[in-house]
């Protein structure tokens, strides 16, 4: 795309680098939204067709060979796998996800990796500055997800991928992205309470709204569900002439002894969904050829390669932190996961229980650094104390999560599944998140959160301290003594949690812990929002 084709934008100021004025004119369409309906000009669904419009997409949509994957849990490792074996089926692909966890450019990836700087700015001003000019108050600009949504299909389109694969950002009937109306091959992952604000209370009302993304006749995959959502599902699929069928997990005797490149046992789910749309995309486009069997027998090294190298920022992901000076570089490690519903609540609890056992201190581990741009492989090297004293593992957990959810739905599962699995946390950390609502880029990291409405976090922490009241007994050294003093950096400490006025703040005071206790390695559970992870992992990583 020439400069001239890209635009030049709206005025910017020269305090600012190109990419950061095009973060502040993102910034710009974000909204509180409640629910994507008719009932609100902003809202309105039918407004997306005029934005195609606009930007001349309707027909590089309608001939784009897309897959379109809703659902409430494992949409973007689903997504994920499917575009990690279709690349390694020789096909060039472009993948949509939300959230992103450090830069928006996450969002949009091309042959598995994130979209460069200076495409990324000439696709973004190419569409934001044609959108200013068409648009008044009729048809007002598309708020901050919608614009995204546009923009992927604008950078796949553009780029000529073979395959799209695009992640419903939330619900499904009127989610931005179900401006597609021939997609290949839809998928359904598991389905759950999440987003009830929005979507509905019971789990029908949930699957309905998932189910928007069915087409006419268009072939649709799905995962075990709750006998509710199941028959909504067939319902609504029974109404479309679509040919819905339900996947089981992947068996892992057919990856030939490897093992999926995310971690966690319900990834073999996911990964099971993701052949069956992969085997239909190949079908449907008649690229099947030699590329693979029934995946009910094997598995083709493609496929395998795909499932096996395929990776993802803030699920299950361990990353030491090595701004600890020392010659031990695991003394300090975050398990980031961004589970936030009480059903992969306890999937991760599950995960974190083993992830720690197996994080042995006595050999060196290899751990697949879940860095999209730079897809690498760190050795991660621990050791024994000095003079080969034992180290004792401190797990902490560190959490927030958004004030719709219910803690009291979301922590419970947390500390019971890892009770089960005979862990327990030593201390829990509540802390607002550095991420804002109406806010897109680099922000301002304080130690010390000025005027910041701490009112949530001590919620989180009564829950939290009345748990652990009812679970008194069925724990020994629940407290670690390395932990009881020097709680001065908190807003608020109790016998098991304390609340900091912000994250920099937290993640100090666990760096002072580990220089003042050298026999602990302190194992911290980040969970409960994809926020916070993406949080975590811009203070740990930068």
């Amino acid at each position: 795309m020439s400069e001239q084709e890209a635009g030049k934008g709206s005025p910017k100021s020269s305090s600012l680098s190109p990419y950061e004025e095009a973060m502040e004119a993102l910034s710009s369409l974000i909204t509180r939204r409640t629910r994507a309906d008719g009932t609100n000009m902003g809202d309105q669904f039918d407004l997306l067709f005029d934005y195609l419009k606009m930007l001349d997409l309707e027909e590089p949509i309608a001939n784009m060979k897309i897959i379109h994957v809703a659902g409430t849990k494992g949409k973007g490792s689903t997504c994920t796998f499917t575009e990690s074996i279709l690349r390694n089926c020789g096909f060039s692909t472009g993948l949509f996800t939300s959230p992103h966890l450090i830069d928006i450019r996450e969002r949009f990836r091309l042959d598995g990796m994130e979209i460069c700087e200076e495409k990324f700015l000439a696709y973004f001003w190419w569409c934001y500055d044609r959108l200013k000019e068409k648009t008044d108050d009729n048809v007002p600009m598309p708020t901050y997800f919608r614009f995204l949504a546009l923009l992927a299909f604008k950078i796949f389109a553009a780029e000529q991928v073979d395959v799209a694969i695009m992640e419903v950002g939330l619900g499904g009937k009127y989610d931005a992205t179900n401006v597609v109306q021939s997609p290949i091959v839809c998928g359904i992952t598991s389905l759950g309470y999440d987003h009830m604000e929005i979507l509905g209370n019971t789990l029908g009302e949930i699957a309905g709204e998932k189910a928007g993304i069915f087409k006419n006749r268009i072939p649709a995959f799905t995962v075990p569900q709750p006998d509710e959502a199941m028959h909504v599902l067939e319902e609504k699929a029974s109404q479309l002439n679509v040919p819905l069928q339900v996947v089981t997990p992947l068996d892992a005797k057919l990856l030939n002894g490897l093992k999926l490149g995310l971690e966690g046992e319900h990834q073999y789910l996911n990964a099971g969904l993701s052949i069956a749309l992969c085997f239909t995309w190949l079908k449907r486009t008649g690229n099947l050829g030699d590329i693979c069997l029934e995946q009910t027998d094997t598995l083709s090294e493609q496929f395998i390669k795909g499932l096996t190298s395929a990776s993802l920022q803030g699920r299950a992901q361990i990353v030491p932190d090595h701004h600890i000076k020392s010659e031990r570089s695991n003394e300090l490690v975050f398990f980031l996961d961004g589970a936030h519903s009480p059903e992969s609540m306890e999937v991760c609890a599950r995960w974190f229980s083993v992830a720690i056992k197996e994080y042995n201190p006595d050999k060196a581990l290899f751990h697949q650094q879940r860095d999209i741009s730079k897809l690498s492989y760190e050795v991660v090297k621990t050791h024994q104390g000095e003079g080969g004293s034992h180290i004792k593992s401190t797990p902490i957990l560190l959490f927030n999560c958004l004030t719709v959810r219910d803690p009291q739905l979301l922590l419970p599962h947390l500390m019971e599944t890892c009770a089960d699995h005979g862990v327990y946390f030593k201390k829990a950390i509540f802390v607002p998140s550095l991420s804002v609502f109406n806010k897109v880029g680099p922000q301002d990291y304080t130690l010390i959160g000025s005027k910041v409405d701490l009112s949530w976090q001590f919620n989180l922490q009564r829950v939290w301290e009345n748990l652990m009241q009812c679970s008194k007994g069925k724990s020994t050294d629940i407290v670690s003594e390395e932990l009881k003093d020097d709680m001065g950096m908190s807003a608020s400490n109790c016998e098991h949690s304390a609340v900091f006025s912000s994250l920099p703040l937290a993640i100090k005071w666990l760096r002072d812990r580990v220089h003042q206790n050298q026999s602990v390695r302190f194992q911290v559970l980040v969970t409960g929002s994809l926020h916070l992870v993406g949080d975590v992992l811009k203070l740990v990583k930068k």
